[in-house]
């Protein structure tokens, strides 16, 4: 798929941990394009994260919400996009649990607007594209063998990852049904910087830095792929300018971990980082009540990805785990910016009442 004409895209969530690190890159690797950020800036979606390239002269902001039908096609109507990368979603499993029917609005809804607004814009679809970005979760839960591939039935188990099936089956029949040139990727759990830290492991950091508790769910046996959000971004721009229209690309980092395991694997990194000595912050470790539905394991295999586009992770988990400790050892007014309010009633119902 050739799409060097393409020259004005629209991408969704750009505020958010991924969305950042994707429009960071096409900002500066393609000063060709324009790119318009469209973010409703809800509790994950901060502009810290893009102050940086926040004055480059090829990119842009605007706050709105992808559900606002009459916002959604004005803007198409505004700025003819040739494509879109979506990734504005809520996408967060225990907040889907409390609240699954804003998921459903911002993830099956949301979805549905961009793409009416896509179908009634591209009059001509030769050269467009709407790529949207999903989750593994989509695919359910293994066991202690296999790997999620393209072909894998979904089953989704949570309020969160039925949405996500539910886009991802969206996306695919507005190409089968309208000719809409799309494709599909399916990620594993990322981490980096910028993440916002209800998430697994900048909510451990952040915890461990201020000697807080380290809630672990269950006993802590859960399995996931951890692929860092940089190695994220390159496979995102790889699958843009190369995938096959209406294929599905699944997007691993050959890498996993039992969650207690990354747990301790932190706690060890973070008392050398911050003198302590070895096992003290183990000694945080708190388990709780487990997440209704926890799925127990998921595991991508990305081999279609490496062997038609050529990619492959950049860096082994240590050496990205190191990186991301640094960073957020060193941004530690970023977090506290995003830790306040609301954040700390959701942070209390959530694991200090279990």
């Amino acid at each position: 798929m050739n799409l060097v004409s393409m020259k004005k895209i629209l991408i969704t969530g750009g505020a958010g941990f991924i969305g950042s690190h994707v429009i960071r890159l096409f900002v500066n690797k393609y000063p060709e394009y324009t790119i318009v950020n469209l973010d409703a800036l809800t509790y994950a979606g901060n502009l810290e994260n893009l102050r940086d390239i926040e004055n480059a002269p090829n990119y842009s902001f605007v706050k709105g919400d992808i559900t606002d039908e009459s916002f959604i096609n004005q803007l198409f109507t505004d700025h003819s996009f040739e494509a879109v990368i979506h990734l504005a979603a809520e996408s967060h499993v225990d907040r889907s649990i409390l609240d699954p029917l804003s998921f459903v609005k911002t993830n099956v809804i949301g979805t549905a607007v961009l793409l009416n607004a896509a179908k009634r814009s591209w009059k001509d679809m030769e050269g467009k594209l709407f790529y949207h970005v999903s989750t593994d979760e989509v695919y359910g839960s293994l066991g202690e063998t296999g790997f999620f591939t393209e072909e894998t039935s979904y089953d989704p188990r949570s309020p969160y990852s039925a949405s996500k099936a539910s886009s991802d089956h969206l996306v695919s029949a507005y190409y089968h049904t309208y000719g809409l040139p799309m494709v599909i990727s399916n990620c594993s759990n990322n981490y980096g910087s910028h993440q916002f830290p209800e998430k697994l492991l900048p909510l451990m950091i952040n915890n461990i830095v201020h000697s807080k508790p380290l809630p672990v769910y269950g006993k802590g046996e859960n399995v996931r792929d951890w692929l860092w959000v940089n190695d994220h971004a390159r496979a995102i721009d790889v699958i843009f300018h190369q995938g096959r229209l209406g294929e599905t690309y699944n997007i691993g980092g050959f890498n996993e971990w039992k969650n207690i395991d990354i747990v301790h694997l932190l706690c060890s990194i973070m008392d050398k980082k911050l003198g302590r000595a070895d096992g003290e912050s183990a000694k945080l470790i708190t388990y709780v009540k487990d997440r209704a539905g926890h799925d127990m394991r998921y595991a991508i295999d990305a081999t279609k990805l490496n062997k038609e586009l050529g990619w492959e992770p950049s860096l082994q988990f240590e050496e990205g785990m190191d990186k991301t400790i640094d960073w957020y050892l060193a941004n530690e007014g970023w977090i506290q910016s995003v830790t306040s309010g609301s954040y700390k009633q959701y942070y209390e119902q959530q694991y200090t009442s279990r």
